[in-house]
């Protein structure tokens, strides 16, 4: 089993930066794949950013690209969001995701991951 705690969403304006983490425990950190989803209310869940098990590979939705980052401290079992510039439409909660494995286009979805956090949630004002 694998526990994922998310922290740091909050209010934001726009234009503003946020960035979140997940800490993971349960299970070699360091052999996990991680991904970040979102979902606002009435909309599905979808993909923001992913992460392979050595950090060296990195995938991002279109509407992430160029604004978030994905990356992780396999030392500190945590992984983290930095989003820049954040629009209205970033609104949503934002979930932490780990899973044994993916590759490719497979890591964006989320039916390859094995566990889920209970989210943390970012507002974002106009």
């Amino acid at each position: 089993q694998v526990q994922l705690v998310e922290s740091g969403g909050g209010l934001v304006q726009a234009g503003g930066s946020l960035r979140l983490s997940c800490a993971a425990s349960g299970r070699t950190f360091n052999s996990l794949f991680m991904g970040w989803f979102r979902q606002a209310p009435g909309k599905e869940r979808e993909f923001v950013a992913a992460i392979i098990d050595s950090g060296g590979t990195t995938y991002y939705a279109n509407s992430a690209k160029g604004r978030f980052t994905i990356s992780r401290d396999n030392a500190k079992n945590t992984v983290y969001l930095q989003m820049n510039s954040l629009k209205p439409e970033d609104a949503a909660r934002y979930y932490c995701a780990a899973a044994l494995y993916c590759s490719g286009y497979g890591c964006y979805e989320f039916r390859v991951y094995n566990y889920w956090g209970q989210g943390t949630q970012v507002t974002v004002s106009s």
